[in-house]
């Protein structure tokens, strides 16, 4: 994985249950589709309105043929109807970060942590 689309949302903080589970349903599309699903995380403490997902990719040519299949996907296509019909998301942006190998998913060195 080189390359992670790093998706900010401004969702409607009295949806948060749906926006859960929006989220969780790309648990099974964005794997199905191509994408290496890093996780969605949504408001605890402070903003409540400001959620995140962020899904990884070998490029970004293996990132628009992943656009390609969601296109396909009848599940994706679901997903991204219930949300607009909820009006559940009220901003989203992308931003492409590379990914900085030798830092990326290093486990602790704490074996007991106090």
């Amino acid at each position: 994985m080189k390359l992670v689309c790093f998706i900010r949302y401004q969702i409607d903080p009295f949806q948060k249950d749906v926006f859960k589970h929006y989220a969780e349903n790309w648990g099974r599309i964005i794997p199905r589709c191509g994408g290496y699903l890093l996780g969605y995380f949504l408001p605890s403490e402070g903003t409540n309105d400001i959620a995140w997902g962020l899904i990884g990719f070998d490029s970004l040519a293996s990132y628009e043929a992943y656009r390609k299949r969601l296109r396909t996907d009848q599940e994706a296509v679901d997903n991204f109807v219930m949300a607009q019909n909820k009006r559940l998301i009220l901003r989203e942006e992308r931003t492409f970060v590379e990914v900085v190998d030798r830092t990326f998913n290093l486990p602790s060195k704490l074996s007991n942590p106090r």
